[in-house]
């Protein structure tokens, strides 16, 4: 499979309830995931306050060395310019297409006016290069609440968007309310994949609130998905999007080859401290259920019917994951003694 994976903990994330990102706390973050290895990392619009901005310019300054920077911006000419201005990498435009968002959020109620918006944000932006490296812009239009818009609205601009100039570098699919389904992100993937061709790419925003991210961005990947966005510990918008850890635990088990290409190109062993890195900054705890990472992942209480021997001799028969291969040791985890057997019949 091959994608990449943008990392919006710094944008998302910060829509948390309990993110309060201090500037360092942003620097740490940024650095964590760039020693990790996310190919992207996604940071809050400079127009939302003087901070954001300040902190946008600061960690372009950085000069991470595996992790481009994009920013989150809205489809207007004001956003874009600001957006160059901090140094990223690449933008990030978006826009509301639902008739919910089209009525009540953005103001523009015609796709037609949409389209011709996005247009000439794009020609803007196709005109302009990376204030630090020189290089082209990146370019991403993506269709906020998109499960929840007409699918010929979203086609027809994305037809629009990647006509202008020389096309831009990838189209985004946003479930911004949660509602979507394997089958259907696979379908509307597809479906974007023959419209858009198979220059440009397809971005994918999935929202956890039916508890359906990670399966629906595994699919995506499937269907021919190329960058998913994540946060760590999923953290963002009520309950947040597709996990982190918990995207590349499901890839991992996936194959053999697919562990290994991961291994490859991520540094898995970083993901433990990563997590705590994050969790600390907004008060949490790494939940007891969290991919790989829990407390409790690699905790075993057996019954009178398990191979308890064999759990204790060999703890990998009873793993889905090599605890080298995230930087846990053996230490870490423990076989609790034998649930008794009037309780566990």
């Amino acid at each position: 499979m091959n994608f990449s994976i943008i990392d919006t903990t710094l944008r998302e994330g910060e829509q948390f309830a309990d993110a309060t990102f201090d500037s360092a706390t942003k620097i740490s973050i940024a650095k964590a995931l760039d020693a990790f290895g996310v190919d992207y990392i996604e940071l809050t619009s400079p127009v939302a306050s003087a901070q954001s901005r300040a902190d946008c310019e600061a960690i372009c300054r950085l000069g991470l060395e595996r992790s481009k920077i994009l920013t989150h911006v809205r489809c207007t000419m004001e956003d874009a310019k600001a957006a160059v201005e901090t140094g990223v990498d690449g933008v990030n435009l978006v826009i509301g297409t639902s008739s919910f968002l089209r009525t009540f959020s953005h103001g523009i109620k015609d796709t037609s006016a949409i389209a011709a918006r996005a247009s000439a944000v794009i020609e803007y932006l196709q005109t302009q290069r990376c204030t630090r490296t020189g290089k082209p812009l990146e370019i991403r239009f993506s269709s906020e609440d998109a499960f929840r818009s007409e699918l010929n609205d979203i086609l027809s601009l994305y037809r629009a968007v990647n006509a202008v100039g020389n096309g831009i570098q990838r189209v985004g699919v946003a479930d911004t309310v949660g509602c979507a389904t394997p089958r259907r992100v696979y379908d509307v993937v597809r479906t974007v994949r023959e419209t858009v061709g198979e220059e440009c790419g397809i971005e994918i925003h999935l929202h956890n609130d039916t508890g359906m991210a990670i399966a629906n961005a595994y699919t995506a990947i499937e269907a021919g998905a190329t960058h998913i966005d994540t946060t760590v510990l999923g953290i963002g918008e009520r309950n947040g999007i597709t996990s982190l850890g918990g995207l590349i635990a499901c890839l991992y088990a996936s194959s053999p080859e697919q562990a290994a290409a991961l291994k490859n190109k991520y540094n898995l062993t970083l993901l433990p401290q990563l997590e705590r890195l994050v969790a600390q900054a907004v008060g949490v705890a790494v939940p007891w259920m969290n991919p790989v990472t829990s407390p409790y992942a690699f905790v075993h209480k057996p019954g009178p019917y398990d191979a308890f021997e064999g759990v204790v001799a060999q703890p990998e028969s009873a793993h889905l994951f090599r605890r080298a291969d995230f930087g846990i040791v053996e230490t870490e985890n423990a076989v609790m003694q034998r649930l008794p057997v009037e309780i566990a019949v």
